[in-house]
């Protein structure tokens, strides 16, 4: 079933946190920290997982999270684990009950990109996006068509010219995350044993030349930002910890490659933000609902669209390129080893990253006239979601997640 939150402020997608995952480990943070806020007398407490919090919350640090959140308060917590009970609202369940001085129980949604949903509570957060103008693709670019506005500019129409300076603080972030990935090295922490390459294939690019020096560059980038997430460092969503470098991989490639003015990459961003948005509103990028298609797919949908308007695309070429991006990974499952976000989560980042530019570099040639819109793409997403058993959707139930335990 879809549910048609409201177009909220890019604020809400792009969000700066710590990995390695926004639905496991930010929403469930984000729900101790206000239920605590809410009741602060509380003094012992209780945490039910249920559905994929539950199957890989433990590779995700769910229980981490929302223990060191009521430690830093100094409330005892007890953490119970029910991986075959699914809530009918989304997969991604979490009751919290205070057990001292009173019994008080809320139940609270992870619904993806580290929003939370309280059960029973409208949604509080304001319509930044008027839905009946711009709460879809279709309307956006009737929109635009109307006003004569590139996609950035509605998105500073609707949230004023400071828009721009939260657009500053996230790509600064973006960067810092590339860096630190680029210089790390050794083993990711969980289990698998996961030695990090982006340091490597950075230092190869570097030799490299022609075609092959720019696709290697973009791996790099990419995977720093994925390692950097999947070792719990500071990230931002976009839309998820899970796809959190298939953006800033494709526009720091490209604006390192082309030179390109920071402000422009800015503005780029803001239209990856509306793309993001679009699904959120009429879809899902949650693993745990959809599957992978809508954590890495939107995110390779969100850069291509920004890569065709770096690359001076016009509003349906940008379409078009995330269009593509989405279409090319319907289907795609979220099967994590060991429920961590590391196997097969960080090579993904690095293909959808490039693959980004590749839709975008095919918008360019032709007019942006295509057969199946991106609102097409976006209803079948949800319908294949729907479609998968739940086994392929963030449960490290099926697929390669048992490639592991197969083996020993």
């Amino acid at each position: 079933m879809c549910r048609l939150f409201p177009m909220e402020s890019l604020r809400e997608l792009y969000r700066v946190g710590y990995g390695p995952s926004s639905s496991h480990t930010m929403g469930p943070r984000a729900a101790a920290e206000r239920f605590i806020a809410e009741h602060p007398d509380i003094q012992e407490g209780r945490a039910e997982l249920y559905g994929s919090l539950a199957a890989t919350g433990k590779g995700h640090l769910t229980d981490k999270a929302i223990r060191d959140v009521f430690s830093s308060k100094g409330i005892d917590i007890t953490i119970n684990w029910y991986p075959d009970q699914v809530k009918p609202f989304h997969p991604n369940a979490l009751t919290l009950v205070m057990t001292k001085p009173e019994d008080v129980s809320e139940t609270f949604y992870s619904v993806g990109g580290g929003k939370i949903v309280k059960e029973g509570e409208h949604d509080t957060v304001s319509h930044i996006y008027d839905n009946s103008k711009l709460g879809s693709m279709r309307k956006l670019l009737a929109y635009c068509e109307d006003t004569g506005y590139q996609m950035w500019e509605v998105a500073v129409e609707a949230e004023g010219e400071d828009i721009i300076d939260f657009m500053h603080d996230i790509w600064t972030v973006m960067k810092e995350s590339i860096k630190r990935g680029l210089d790390a090295e050794g083993v990711l922490p969980g289990g698998l044993k996961l030695q990090r390459k982006a340091w490597q294939a950075y230092a190869k690019s570097r030799d490299f030349t022609g075609p092959m020096a720019n696709t290697s560059h973009c791996f790099a980038y990419a995977l720093a930002v994925a390692e950097e997430n999947a070792g719990g460092g500071r990230i931002v969503t976009a839309p998820t910890c899970g796809s959190c470098g298939v953006l800033p991989g494709a526009l720091y490639h490209l604006a390192k490659e082309y030179d390109i003015p920071e402000v422009r990459v800015l503005r780029a961003l803001l239209t990856a933000g509306l793309i993001g948005n679009i699904v959120k509103t009429n879809g899902s990028i949650s693993g745990a609902e959809v599957g992978c298609q809508g954590e890495v797919g939107v995110a390779c949908a969100m850069a291509g669209a920004a890569a065709a308007q770096l690359l001076g695309g016009s509003i349906y070429q940008i379409e078009y390129a995330a269009e593509m991006g989405l279409e090319h990974h319907l289907g795609l499952t979220c099967d994590p080893l060991m429920g961590l976000v590391q196997i097969p989560c960080i090579e993904r980042n690095a293909m959808a990253a490039m693959r980004a530019i590749d839709h975008a570099s095919y918008a360019l040639m032709g007019d942006g006239r295509h057969k199946i819109s991106f609102d097409d793409v976006v209803e079948v997403m949800m319908e294949t979601g729907h479609a998968l058993p739940s086994l392929y959707r963030e449960t490290s139930m099926g697929g390669l997640a048992r490639i592991r335990e197969s083996r020993g």
